[in-house]
């Protein structure tokens, strides 16, 4: 039984919330915070409710502030900090948990604040310090990156000798009514989705340009939906653990309309992230567009149809060529029924707390910085499903890629 300090209020931290919640055996007491507290109040008030745990409390904190963290994990004592705030706090975070000898896990890799561009060289970094502390910290345990990396571990322990073509499929075929909104921090979301694509080739990064290569694949219970090459952070670490892959892509779902209102939005400035003086003031036109724009957190109500993510592989096994489909479908319905949180926010949230739980019951540790997939797939699929989130898998199948 160990305390986890939970860092970030959003869609994600009230799923993760609620999924440490339902776990007292693992997480006996847990703290939620973040900058604003009655954020973190109404989400434990509500969890609480849920699931009868009793031994939660809230706490504000500026996740920027490196002495504040240290001050509040001191005082707490979790055992692991699980953080679900931004990316940009990423090494704010683990530089605190160095500070305070704890354990650190997060869903997304670090990107600075002034430049949209995400890699693991910052967090890689600290490696040889997590290691000579004895502690790990355990970087993209959300959905994508993580559940899919997951796979992937388990597709190269228990299905090939050698993986040579990997890709990741990414299908939102929800509908939550808005004419245009984003699933998770539309700051991070914006940036994430026009950066250039990119993808692994025979050893080498290969660019493209924003949306320029588009296939129609079929979702398993959705059917087909364009899907866009982009750029997505765990390539940049599975390339590097599973060395026989040739190529690896990752692909996302977009609609017209939604492609139609980014086109818009880059096209007259809003998606900058210079600032733009306005009535003498420094306004960054991204962080104003965050603000307008629905809140994530707030679309689970009414929104309709489901997600599916997985991973689609070909490789050797025997000396014979396999194919290999692992995938899980999400209802977001379903998960704003059981959390009051989308779909988006409960793909990430639920595997964040199960690699939590991992840590804390000494499935997957080590001292160092360690990528979901350098651990032993099989205790975290085996209970991934009874967590809420099922996954299947076929083989011989045609890819589509």
């Amino acid at each position: 039984m160990s305390k986890v300090l939970i860092i970030g209020a959003g869609g994600v931290g009230r799923v993760v919330t609620y999924k440490c919640a339902q776990h007292p055996e693992v997480f006996s007491e847990i703290m939620l915070a973040s900058r604003t507290k009655s954020k973190c109040d109404a989400i434990v008030a509500d969890a609480q409710k849920a699931t009868g745990h009793t031994k939660m409390q809230t706490a504000q904190v500026d996740a920027d502030n490196v002495p504040e963290l240290v001050a509040l994990i001191n005082s707490f004592q979790p055992a692991l900090v699980l953080h679900v705030a931004l990316p940009y706090q990423d090494l704010t975070i683990m530089e605190a948990c160095l500070q305070t000898g704890v354990h650190y896990l997060d869903t997304a890799n670090y990107e600075p604040k002034d430049e949209a561009k995400f890699e693991y060289s910052w967090q890689w970094a600290y490696q040889d310090r997590f290691k000579e502390a004895g502690l790990t910290a355990v970087l993209g345990c959300g959905f994508d990156p993580g559940v899919t990396s997951i796979f992937t571990a388990r597709a190269a322990k228990h299905h090939f000798d050698e993986m040579h073509y990997l890709d990741i499929v990414d299908c939102n075929a929800g509908d939550h009514g808005k004419a245009f909104a984003t699933n998770f921090n539309p700051e991070i979301n914006i940036r994430e989705v026009t950066q250039k694509g990119r993808y692994w080739e025979n050893g080498q990064w290969v660019e493209t340009e924003p949306h320029e290569i588009m296939k129609v694949l079929n979702y398993p219970d959705i059917g087909p939906k364009d899907s866009y090459l982009i750029y997505h952070e765990e390539l940049e670490s599975l390339v590097k653990n599973f060395p026989t892959l040739k190529r690896a892509r990752f692909w996302m779902t977009f609609g017209q309309e939604y492609l139609t209102h980014l086109r818009v939005i880059q096209n007259i400035g809003m998606a900058g992230i210079e600032p733009v003086k306005y009535k003498g003031m420094d306004v960054i036109p991204l962080e104003f567009l965050k603000a307008v724009l629905p809140d994530p957190g707030g679309l689970g109500e009414n929104y309709t149809g489901q997600t599916s993510i997985g991973c689609r592989i070909k490789g050797i096994k025997d000396g014979r060529e396999k194919t290999y489909y692992i995938w899980n479908n999400c209802s977001h319905q379903a998960a704003f029924d059981e959390t009051g949180a989308q779909g988006v926010s409960y793909t990430t949230g639920v595997p964040a707390a199960l690699g939590a739980m991992m840590v804390l019951t000494g499935q997957w540790g080590g001292a160092g910085v360690f990528n979901v997939e350098e651990f032993n797939p099989d205790p975290f699929l085996d209970k991934l499903g009874e967590m809420g989130l099922p996954w299947q898998e076929e083989t011989g199948v045609d890819l589509e890629l």
